[in-house]
């Protein structure tokens, strides 16, 4: 088992309603999970979004904390619904309303990794998957649960930003009215999760940095989006998806040559996107 659930990375002083999180950028590997899979150690991890809590390392610096799951992907995926329990995988459960996640093999205990490769020979456990949840998912989502809800204490609201990565061939197929491909993708949801003045700030914050964003396609944000954007009470949910050919070699999953530039050019971002919090804090004090 991994021997942990998460990280949390406070800043000295806590100075801004944004709370950053890395539900996937977990990398304990437990022995005896490796030896059950079908997959080897690299091919396992084609799911997960190897460095994302490095590229956001700088938040702490800052003034705003830094949630990470340390559970990987693969194990229990933090970002997915407690009822998303696959009948494919797991023994016990029953066949209930159609889910493209759960038919895909990509529920809270995942079936397959990236490109719907099988991680196990036969399935698991009913007592093993809501092990997986009682021990990760819900430590998890307590932590962010809290941190979220000490922001709006401290400054009467939350800024979370939920930090992914996303393959380069899932956006080769968008086609955009300016014909580039974005390296971010920001997801709100379709405007649900986030104000959409918050949500300009952020793309803004991005923009400024030479970066290209897109909104909501391909991706919208899952469970954590969903389940946590609420901005009638002031409680905003913003997905970031970054391209990970801009830092990473995709199929040997380590740091490429623009690795440290690309950390960099992610450090200017994030003091730009703590500092919406403070902003809005002096605003809403005027």
């Amino acid at each position: 088992m991994p021997k942990a659930a998460y990280t949390i990375s406070m800043p000295q002083a806590r100075t801004t309603s944004v709370v950053f999180a890395s539900p996937h950028s977990g990398s304990d590997y437990a022995w005896n999970f490796l030896r059950r899979s079908v997959l080897d150690e690299r091919a396992i991890r084609s799911s997960e979004d190897a460095f994302v809590d490095l590229l956001f390392g700088s938040v702490t610096e800052h003034g705003a904390p830094l949630l990470a799951c340390s559970a990987p992907r693969a194990f229990v995926d933090v970002n997915r619904s407690l009822d998303e329990l696959d009948p494919a995988l797991i023994e016990g459960v029953g066949k209930s309303a159609h889910n493209p996640r759960v038919a895909s093999g990509l529920g809270v205990v995942p079936r397959v990794v990236a490109n719907g490769r099988a991680i196990y020979r036969g399935k698991i456990s009913l007592r093993e998957a809501r092990a997986r949840i009682d021990d990760y998912w819900h430590p998890y989502h307590d932590a962010l649960t809290r941190l979220l809800d000490e922001s709006r204490a401290l400054y009467g609201e939350a800024i979370l930003i939920d930090c992914h990565s996303m393959p380069r061939e899932a956006i080769e197929t968008i086609s955009t009215s300016k014909g580039t491909l974005p390296d971010i993708v920001i997801g709100d949801r379709f405007g649900a999760a986030a104000d959409n003045d918050v949500v300009e700030l952020v793309e803004a914050a991005f923009q400024r940095a030479g970066l290209k964003t897109a909104r909501n396609a391909p991706f919208a944000g899952a469970y954590v989006t969903q389940h946590y954007g609420r901005p009638s009470r002031g409680q905003h949910v913003l997905q970031i998806e970054i391209d990970r050919s801009l830092y990473m070699n995709e199929t040997m999953i380590r740091p490429n040559g623009n690795f440290k530039s690309f950390q960099a050019i992610m450090r200017g971002v994030v003091a730009e996107i703590v500092e919406i919090g403070r902003r809005r804090l002096a605003l809403a004090a005027e």
